[in-house]
């Protein structure tokens, strides 16, 4: 078995409701390591909610979601140490307001890591220039742009040093101009290997750095297939209707 053949992400038979809503319905699937895996579906199809299940920030209701062949834990220490292992950028920023940028990348390693201050400081600059903003490392989270921000918050995540990273719509509530400096950070990133799930709707991102697609409608996975089958011959009626929508705009 290669190492790009490694399971890192393993989804069996996942269920999940609100009530009488069944929002994720016995999903099934494998994320390999080293994959970029893009999710993509209507809004309400359970995209955010498969997302935020993977390192549990949803509870499922039955089903199993393996990370680097461990169970995720219900709770406690070793939830926390998985978490540890998996990088999470959300839509919004939850950058520590009254922290300097470097202060919001290194506190994790700090606490969770029990890494030292100087290394850190070290590791976090570098993370920085990475994501091209090291000039802006003493500056408060307010005083940067939405796209430094979601720049940052990748930078954070990264410094935990994640054996996976998800993302969830990390572009939706950026101004159109700024996407592109967020999405040029997380092709990098796709570019060095690193295990990737990200739920967007960006389509030239999914071309650009995915090596799967899945599309979610109504709770359940319909395809699951390489970017270029996707866009070129999707297979279901509903794969079909949301392309026909979202590429004419």
């Amino acid at each position: 078995m290669t190492e790009r053949m490694q399971p890192m992400v393993e989804i069996e038979h996942v269920n999940k409701h609100y009530g009488e809503l069944h929002v994720l319905k016995d999903i099934t699937t494998t994320i390999d390591k080293g994959q970029v895996v893009v999710v993509l579906g209507p809004s309400g199809s359970g995209k955010s909610t498969l997302c935020r299940a993977i390192n549990r920030l949803e509870t499922i209701d039955d089903g199993s979601i393996k990370i680097d062949g461990t169970p995720l834990p219900s709770e406690g220490r070793e939830l926390a140490r998985l978490r540890a292992d998996v990088g999470m950028v959300f839509q919004s920023f939850n950058l520590f307001a009254h922290k300097s940028i470097l202060d919001n990348v290194t506190l994790g390693p700090m606490q969770v890591r029990k890494m030292k201050r100087k290394e850190a400081e070290e590791r976090g600059m570098a993370l920085l220039d990475r994501v091209g903003i090291a000039n802006q490392a003493n500056k408060m989270p307010a005083q940067l742009s939405g796209g430094q921000q979601q720049r940052v918050a990748i930078a954070r995540s990264l410094a935990m040093q994640p054996k996976v990273m998800l993302f969830d719509e990390p572009t939706s509530a950026l101004d159109p101009e700024m996407v592109n400096e967020v999405l040029d950070v997380m092709v990098g990133l796709a570019k060095e290997g690193m295990t990737m799930i990200v739920v967007t709707h960006e389509m030239g991102f999914a071309k650009k750095a995915a090596d799967r697609v899945i599309f979610m409608a109504e709770g359940a996975v319909v395809e699951d297939t390489t970017p270029h089958e996707f866009f070129a011959a999707p297979k279901s009626a509903r794969a079909q209707d949301f392309l026909s929508k979202i590429l004419t705009h």
